[in-house]
């Protein structure tokens, strides 16, 4: 299979570059990110229910902006691998409740109603000034926002550690550009 965006490369690079940003940062990068995160939440009308996720490996960790968002009366969701090739599913999260590991590894609640999300908090590998981010290479995000998107507006921020941005992500036609990147040090806006 041809990588013609040299996106292989790239994620061993950002593999890399998140687990030093995830040594560095673990302790408080979650907690500073979610405040940003709750500011930029707040600022967007129309959103009542919120997509995040549950940390795999050195992501980092959004249960503190998942936990705040959910003391403010937003409703929570996590994403479910529900097929190859096909976009994720949402379904409803609360703290504690039970979850199993899915394929890949990624935990999904245990059954939970499925939810359409307002907006998404986004992980990644890496992540540009212009929007763009680099996956694991499964599209599942990249399918899961152009079909939302599709319908109506759904906006999608990317959660990451700040050293986790790369000049330039390699990026191809069908990758979705993501609203904003919240990090530890802030709020980076694409553009």
């Amino acid at each position: 299979m041809s990588d013609p965006a040299g996106k292989t490369a790239a994620r061993a690079a950002a593999l890399e570059q998140r687990r030093t940003a995830h040594a560095a940062g673990a302790p408080g990068a979650g907690r500073l990110a979610a405040g940003y995160a709750l500011e930029e939440i707040a600022a967007r009308r129309g959103v009542s229910v919120v997509a995040a996720y549950l940390p795999i490996r050195d992501e980092i960790d959004p249960l503190p902006a998942m936990l705040a968002l959910t003391g403010l009366g937003y409703r929570l969701a996590v994403p479910a691998i529900v097929a190859k090739a096909a976009p994720l599913e949402f379904r409803g999260w609360t703290q504690g409740g039970p979850t199993v590991a899915g394929p890949l590894g990624v935990p999904a609640p245990v059954g939970g109603e499925r939810v359409e999300p307002d907006l998404l908090l986004v992980p990644m590998l890496a992540f540009d000034r212009r929007g763009h981010r680099l996956g694991y290479g499964g599209g599942f995000y990249d399918r899961t926002i152009a079909g939302l998107r599709s319908a109506r507006e759904v906006v999608a921020l990317g959660f990451a550690y700040a050293d986790q941005e790369m000049p330039a992500v390699p990026d191809s036609e069908h990758d979705m550009q993501l609203d904003a990147i919240v990090t530890e040090r802030g709020v980076i806006r694409p553009g």
